[in-house]
């Protein structure tokens, strides 16, 4: 395979989609284009790729084939400090890089309303304390997101609710306005779960090793949000369960598994080969 930094410059005809023959003819062409950059991934110190689904390429290519108009849903899940934020932005640069328009939306803004709770128990910690399970998906607004993103999906603008990130766990419904571009990219805990998950074109999976997650978990509550560390743990302690009883099973159904440690200007340079063999029919 040519090294990721060659760009691909030879252009074909693209087939006539109305075709059988054509639309065979071009799944042929990017099933074996993908195929080549996995086997050229595996071969790297650092592979981003930790797994991949048997069926991802070839409903993948069929899906861009059979409906190119249609919004593509990308999820993005992993347990916290995993990289999915990191890997999400990433993501939004490259796409924005290449002059594609794209929206980025968080599943953290359909937690519900525990206003009611903050005020019984008074902290965010105390809820947490009391056995009030935070991260199940029972506390999210999973109807509400699966419907906003096949809004999204069909191309109409949505209004999404918006949980204030204060600690009086406010949620606002309808507040935060979100367009529908030709790539939206959801990150969150609740992408994978049962009533949303079928939703994304694409459902990718972030991993890292528990010992840098929870170090990172740490870090950032310490530095950037003024945690105490002993709190800090605790809440560690209690989302790495969660993450193992509710985030983690999912990692079987991603079609793509990838590296939360990964190098991301390589990560980068793997998108921007992609979007050339997805884009290099005159």
């Amino acid at each position: 395979m040519l090294s990721l930094e060659e760009k691909e410059t030879d252009k074909i005809y693209k087939p006539d989609l109305t075709s059988k023959s054509g639309r065979e003819l071009l799944a042929f062409y990017l099933q074996t284009k993908f195929k080549q950059i996995f086997l050229y991934d595996k071969k790297q110190e650092t592979p981003i790729i930790n797994g991949i689904n048997p069926n991802f390429i070839s409903r993948f290519t069929r899906r861009i084939i059979s409906n190119p108009s249609k919004r593509m849903l990308i999820g993005v899940t992993g347990e916290s400090a995993s990289g999915k934020s990191t890997i999400c932005k990433e993501i939004k640069n490259v796409i924005e890089r290449l002059s594609m328009p794209v929206t980025v939306l968080s599943t953290d803004n359909y937690f519900n309303d525990i206003s009611h709770l903050i005020n019984k128990y008074g902290s965010f910690d105390n809820v947490r304390d009391s056995g009030y399970d935070l991260d199940a998906p029972s506390n999210f607004q999973l109807q509400t997101l699966k419907s906003d993103l096949e809004i999204l999906a069909s191309g109409q603008d949505i209004k999404a609710p918006m949980y204030l990130p204060n600690g009086t766990g406010v949620s606002v419904p309808k507040a935060l306005d979100v367009s529908s571009q030709k790539i939206i990219v959801v990150e969150g805990i609740a992408t994978m779960y049962e009533d949303v998950k079928d939703v994304f074109d694409i459902k990718i999976y972030v991993e890292t090793e528990n010992e840098l997650r929870k170090s990172r978990f740490i870090s950032r509550a310490v530095e950037e949000r003024n945690q105490d560390k002993e709190n800090a743990i605790k809440h560690w302690n209690y989302i790495a369960d969660a993450g193992e009883k509710y985030v983690k099973p999912f990692r079987k159904e991603a079609d793509l598994v990838l590296n939360g440690n990964s190098n991301l200007g390589y990560f980068a340079e793997v998108l921007e080969y992609i979007y050339s063999i997805t884009n290099n029919f005159q």
